[in-house]
């Protein structure tokens, strides 16, 4: 019996269909086993502020979870944009996160000229992660003024002040600004790579005062080594049930909430963006973790990805007046 030979045409098409079929054979396999192996998580900001001290919580509790290492990549610069730039950039399989916060979401694209990503186009949340107020901060040894007026007082008297902050376009950066126009003072910007290099400068007196993350300076408050004089919530912390809000000690309209969200590059598959959103959910439930995180200084988040896209779409647009009022221009 003669065998009929497939046509060239027709052997290309069967190879290109094999080819496919085992891709998505691949592509299933791996999104309904992710993680199978270690899983970065990078921080876009240095070791000991903030987002990292939060981000590496996060990262013990998933390492129970999934049985796997997430395991932490510290890479500051650029307002945060170095870091979040490697997420977005990375292959699109799952085992690159980010710790995106406010900055990346919301101001930086009204703050840089050239972008290294679109935080619309180029990168999905998986879930919100966590919220913290900033806190209005003087080092006690240098600064003699124990509420918000002493202090405006005090630098009108000195007759220019210095407030730090984690880089140009952060929330503390632009809380730092707003004070100092709302209060008629003269006060000079110093950006440093994190709350790490800030701490140090105000705590020598290099540095006169900071409107920066709590969760970077509860511990020095604590100790009394830093003195809180606001806090930039709409209602007083529970951690710090004696320190005013904004607002409280007279600064009104002035309620700024920090944030943050793990992200993927935006080609991920839904799936493994789904196990990341709920183990985030789970993690959320946790009363343990809700305390450590609020002894830290943050209140834990979590969120399907469309209600993280819908929160930040509605804190850009407010971030964008926000950035105006202050005044700066795009670098």
């Amino acid at each position: 019996m003669q065998t009929r030979r497939a046509s060239p045409n027709r052997r290309m098409f069967l190879r290109s269909a094999a080819a496919a079929s085992l891709l998505v054979v691949t592509g299933a396999r791996g999104q309904t086993t992710w993680p199978d192996r270690a899983v970065k998580l990078v921080v876009p900001y240095p070791a000991g502020g903030s987002t990292d001290v939060l981000a590496r919580i996060l990262a013990e509790r998933l390492n129970q979870i999934f049985n796997q290492p997430f395991v932490i990549e510290n890479r500051p610069g650029a307002g945060g944009n170095i870091g979040i730039a490697t997420v977005t950039g990375s292959t699109a399989d799952g085992y690159t996160i980010g710790a995106a916060t406010i900055g990346h979401f919301a101001i930086n694209q009204f703050l840089y000229k050239d972008m290294p990503y679109d935080p619309e186009r180029d990168m999905i949340p998986a879930s919100l992660t966590w919220e913290l107020p900033n806190v209005f901060v003087v080092a006690s040894d240098h600064v003699p003024a124990k509420t918000v007026a002493e202090f405006i007082a005090w630098a009108k008297q000195k007759g220019h002040v210095s407030f730090g902050s984690p880089g140009v376009g952060t929330s503390p950066h632009l809380s730092g600004v707003l004070f100092a126009k709302r209060s008629g003072l003269d006060a000079v910007h110093v950006p440093f790579r994190g709350a790490a290099q800030t701490i140090p400068a105000m705590l020598s007196g290099a540095v006169d005062f900071a409107i920066d993350n709590l969760a970077s300076y509860i511990s020095l408050i604590q100790s009394g080594k830093m003195r809180a004089l606001a806090v930039t919530s709409a209602k007083r912390w529970p951690t710090l049930p004696d320190v005013p809000t904004m607002g409280e000690a007279g600064v009104k309209d002035f309620v700024v909430t920090s944030w943050a969200a793990f992200v993927l590059p935006a080609a991920t598959p839904r799936p493994i963006v789904d196990k990341l959103s709920g183990a985030m959910k789970q993690i959320a439930a946790d009363v343990a973790v809700q305390k450590r995180f609020l002894v830290a200084g943050a209140r834990i988040l979590s969120s399907t990805p469309e209600e993280a896209i819908a929160f930040s779409a509605k804190e850009r647009a407010m971030w964008k007046d926000v950035v105006a009022l202050s005044g700066l221009k795009p670098q």
